[in-house]
């Protein structure tokens, strides 16, 4: 487990006067919060015995049910036999990733990819080996050249882990052909696919995309999570899997937790249950779109020549790539010291890639705070350029392997 040298400058990130593009924290205050506090205090009033006791391992039967009526908005049909809910998508991933991995097992992961999974894979001593991405999501020629050669070298491919739909941290979207091309791939080689998708409701511009799940149920386990489309304080995930594996997935979930909490199983059945929930995605959706514009419209202005970015139709983020010379890490303190803080492309590549990209948020702050973020960074870009044209290249990254912000930045 590798802790990382940029936490110490988010200490300072976090102060009200810096513009943070670094979290992907959900901007929950657009949530009826009131409505959600008389729903949690009738919670206690009527079902207080039930809610503060210990639940089942696999997670409350009517929440299943429920979480199978959203997977519906992507196309899986599933039963609630097969859903384990879990604490966040990111016990799911944990106990995936548990259950699968022996130390120097290969998993396959999209450059770049979350940083919260590479950081999981690592801590069981996997092997990550990324696969080439564009704007149009993971490139299938390059998944099943890298899965050939990791045979005919006698490796174990355990799993692909991919996030298809608004990707973290790229916000790229993999396309309908070329979904059934990764699926293709993988079903030929017997490589089971792990796909995340925290993201796939939050989509801008179109109804949600049909999930690989939905056209696998043996081949895929889908990781599902209600902390993007209600709150992250709940801590509600879920793992769809086939039979045999969802198995495997409840014992690990009781042997690391006993129980998850049927306190926030509930708060979250209920809200589900007695609340316009569609409607209240609908509004983060066009939250969000607003921010997305914010942002891409800054950088459009402000940025100077030599950098690029992606365009995302959905999700949080947008992936900057710098001018050739310019290291992310490098210029990271200085940005902080201009009261703007994004996170270094160092942290979403297990092989100390990424020195010349960014992630940039636009979920959580403002339109105008992200357009005071991006005029702030822009002219520490513009220096870095300066300095680079009168003394050379950046400095070079200063250590390899995995690089981890904290869950605030994830």
């Amino acid at each position: 487990m590798v802790a990382s040298e940029v936490r110490a400058l988010f200490a300072v990130a976090s102060r009200p006067e810096v513009v943070s593009l670094a979290g992907g924290m959900p901007y929950v205050t657009a949530l009826p919060l009131d409505v959600v506090g008389e729903l949690v205090a009738d919670l206690v009033a009527r079902r207080g015995p039930v809610a503060l006791q210990y639940g089942s391992g696999q997670g409350d039967p009517d929440l299943r049910e429920q979480i199978c009526e959203v997977m519906r908005l992507e196309g899986i049909e599933a039963g609630a036999d097969d859903v384990v809910v879990t604490v966040g998508s990111q016990q799911a991933l944990d106990l995936i990733t548990r259950i699968f991995i022996d130390p120097g097992d290969v998993v396959l992961a999209e450059g770049p990819s979350y940083v919260g999974a590479l950081g999981t894979f690592s801590a069981y001593q996997a092997n990550v080996i990324h696969v080439a991405m564009d704007d149009q999501g993971l490139i299938p020629e390059s998944l099943a050249q890298t899965i050939y050669a990791l045979h005919a070298a006698g490796r174990r491919v355990k799993f692909l882990y991919t996030i298809p739909t608004f990707q973290n941290p790229a916000g790229v979207t993999l396309n309908e052909v070329r979904r059934r091309q990764v699926l293709e791939i993988c079903q030929r080689a017997g490589v089971l696919v792990v796909e995340d998708n925290p993201y796939g409701l939050l989509g801008f511009d179109s109804e949600p995309y049909r999930a690989l799940r939905a056209d696998d149920p043996d081949g895929v386990v889908y990781l599902g999570s209600f902390s993007k489309t209600l709150a992250p304080g709940f801590r509600v995930g879920w793992a769809l899997a086939p039979h045999a594996i969802r198995e495997k997935l409840v014992l690990a979930m009781e042997s690391a937790v006993l129980s998850h909490s049927t306190f926030t199983q509930l708060a979250v059945g209920q809200y589900l249950a007695t609340q316009p929930w569609r409607e209240q995605i609908k509004s983060f959706r066009e939250l969000y779109r607003e921010r997305r514009n914010a942002l891409l419209g800054a950088l459009e202005v402000l940025m100077p020549a030599g950098c690029s970015w992606t365009r995302p139709a959905g999700g949080f983020f947008v992936w900057m790539t710098l001018p050739e010379g310019l290291n992310s890490k490098a210029i990271l303190p200085r940005a902080v010291a201009e009261r703007v803080a994004f996170v270094p492309g160092t942290g979403f590549y297990a092989d100390g890639g990424g020195a010349q990209h960014m992630r940039l948020s636009y979920c959580y702050p403002k339109p105008e705070r992200i357009r005071e973020g991006v005029r702030r960074l822009a002219g520490v870009i513009e220096q870095e350029l300066q300095l680079r044209d009168t003394f050379g290249t950046g400095s070079a990254p200063d250590h390899p392997g995995v690089d981890t912000p904290g869950p605030d930045l994830a």
